[in-house]
Formats: structure tokens, sequence, C-alpha cells
């Protein structure tokens, strides 16, 4: 039977070198490189423990996981992936999809999924998962490249462009048995599982706090259908609030539009040419409220004097936008965290229930506090 080798003082005064596997208790050196033998013997559990709980297995509790995962980093224990691989059968990697946005830039990657790319990544980390991150390809097969060619052992899908027409992949997914979650609206319904923000609340949140400021005449800029289920439910939330407080909403005021710069700046031109008065205006996303900014300024419209601007997402450019801009902040860091967890479970043939996230309002200068002279 294999036994721990045990801590080595090396000399008194002795320092370890750079990487060397460290005694987390008494930091002294390990004899060669720390095996889960090393980390059993120090968490107080039995090895197979150990194996069990590197790769995920639902049989250990998550404070022993913890105790565990934190005592193989303290160790710079890296499990052997090869071999790992071999006994389980996986590849022990994650696909991260993004969809392909129109931007500004030639990323081609929408602002607000560079935040949870980052917290997905960290996640994953976390977990002992590699994380292959790529662009969605919209073939009838799109999958297999990752699941059948065994290059990923789930998929985790970011930004989805027209649903109505992107809900038949989804099925096809749920069809061929592939492990995905996916970043989104969560729809009853729905196969599959969906991590998502609460975007009929946030539309709400939005309402009150321009009626707050002794805004009435409200517009609003994005697609409120079927079609992009995210910008309906926001456009929902809001209309039911403004409703309710007898101020509600002008259909001419609502000008449909898909999330980008441009088409702020273009919906914000086409509300202006309406000719309908408004001395608020909710963006279903940053992106089209900095479009809307320009064309405001362009118009001679001062934000917030004018028309109170929010957007919504909280992506980096709507702090640093002139004015500052009022927007409804999504939780990217417990997204990337349920994300990562619920695919881990789906891997494991466990349930993994969708969950809708909580979002906040940050305020900033672009909603000025009182109503219009």
């Amino acid at each position: 039977m294999a036994t721990r080798q045990r801590p080595d003082a090396g000399g008194e005064g002795h320092a370890p070198a750079r990487g060397e596997p460290v005694d987390p208790g008494t930091g002294a050196r390990l004899r060669g490189r720390a095996t889960s033998f090393d980390i059993a013997f120090l968490a107080g559990v039995s090895q197979p423990t150990v194996s069990r709980a590197l790769s995920g297995s639902p049989m250990v509790s998550e404070a022993t996981r913890g105790r565990i995962l934190a005592i193989a980093r303290q160790l710079n224990y890296r499990v052997a992936k090869n071999a790992s691989t071999l006994r389980k059968g996986q590849t022990d990697t994650l696909a991260l999809l993004l969809f392909e946005d129109e931007t500004a830039d030639d990323s081609h990657i929408n602002p607000f999924f560079l935040g949870l790319l980052g917290s997905i990544t960290r996640a994953a980390a976390n977990h002992g998962r590699d994380l292959l991150v790529s662009f969605q390809q919209l073939s009838d097969d799109w999958h297999l490249d990752y699941e059948d060619q065994r290059r990923a052992d789930g998929l985790i899908l970011l930004g989805y462009g027209d649903y109505a027409l992107y809900r038949d992949r989804l099925a096809a997914l749920v069809a061929s048995g592939t492990p995905f979650v996916r970043w989104g609206q969560v729809e009853p319904g729905e196969g599959g599982t969906t991590v998502g923000s609460d975007n009929r609340g946030g539309g709400a949140i939005a309402a009150r706090h321009l009626l707050g400021l002794g805004r009435r005449r409200v517009a609003f800029l994005g697609d409120p259908t079927d079609h992009y289920p995210e910008f309906r439910d926001r456009f929902a939330g809001l209309a039911e609030a403004l409703a309710a407080a007898g101020a509600p909403v002008d259909p001419a005021r609502v000008i449909p539009a898909i999330s980008s710069e441009a088409e702020g700046e273009r919906a914000a031109e086409a509300l202006l040419a309406t000719g309908r008065p408004f001395d608020a205006l909710f963006a279903a996303s940053d992106l089209l409220a900095l479009g809307a900014l320009r064309a405001l300024a362009r118009a001679g419209l001062r934000v917030p004097e004018d028309v109170a601007l929010v957007g919504f997402d909280d992506i980096p450019a709507a702090a640093l936008a002139s004015p500052a801009l009022t927007t409804l902040a999504q939780d990217t860091a417990h997204a990337g965290r349920l994300l990562v967890e619920a695919l881990l479970a789906s891997i494991r043939g466990a349930p993994a229930a969708s969950a809708i996230l909580p979002v906040r309002l940050v305020v900033r200068r672009s909603c000025g506090a009182g109503a219009p002279a």
C-alpha cells in the first residue's frame, strides 16, 4: 500500500523552491511531486475520496470537495489529464461557444459576454476543467465537433440571435443527448438548462426609478417580441409598472432594434422622427443606450436634463460614457459559477435546474434627479 511521503524540513532555514509542493500545515517541503495520497493525508480522507472529489463525483459532499480542492491548490497538485481521461472516458474539457454579434470592432463578441467569459473561465478552473472557447457554428450538426469527436464533454452557449430560429437547434441538442447549458431568457417548457436574469423585474425597476424622477413619457428601444425574449420581458416589466402608475407606454414610443450601438443610434433617430415627446428612454441594452446617446446629442437634447436614459447590462463602457449611463447590472460572477456547475451536473447525469438571477440598478449621471422643466 502506498503511503504519504513525509514532509522534509530540508535543513534549518531551508526555503522550498518555487513550485515545490508544500505541506499547508507546516510549510515544510514535500519530497517529489505531491500525490493524491498527500492530499488524502492532509484532508483526513481516503485516497479514493480525493479521486472522486477531483473528478466532480456527486458522492463527495461540497464541504469535503472544497477542503480537498483547497489543499490540492496549496500543494500545486495537478491531475494527470491523460490518465484521468482514459479512466473516465471524458476529456475534462468544457466548450464555451459564443454567438457572433454585430460589433463596432473586429471581435464580433457582445461586450457583456466578456465579463461572463471571465467568470466561466474561473469557475471551470476551480473545478479542474479546461475551457475551449469558440464561435457557434450554426450547421445542423454543429454539436458533433465537440461531443461526438470528444473535444469537450459538454457545451456552454452564450448568445443566440433570433430566438425563433435558434430554438430548433436547441431542440436538436436536447434530442441528441448532448450535455449543454445556456445563458439567456428562461422560457417555460424549453428543454435543457438555462441560467438568466430577471429581465421582467429589471424592466419594472427601471420604470419605478424613472417614475420617481417625475418622468412619465417613457420610450423604449429594443425588439419586444418572441424573437428576442430577453428584450420582450424587459419591455413587459417596464410597461406593467408604468401602466400601474397611470402612465402607460405609447406604442409610438416603442422602436424595435437589436443590440448594437448602430441600431441604438438608428432607433433613437426613428423615435425622434415620430414627433412624439418623451422625457425618458429605456434601452433594452447598454449598446442601444450608447448609440441613442449620440443621436440625442445630435438632436440637441440634453441627458439627463431633457431625457433621462437607462440601459441594461452594465458593460464597462456604460461607466465611461458622457454622461455615465444608469443601467441594470446582471450578476455575471454568480452566473458563471451556475453555468459551470449545471453543466458538470448534466455531464454526470444529475438533474440541473434552470435559474433566474436578480438584477440591480446602478444609478449614474444619465438619470438626473427631478422632472424636466
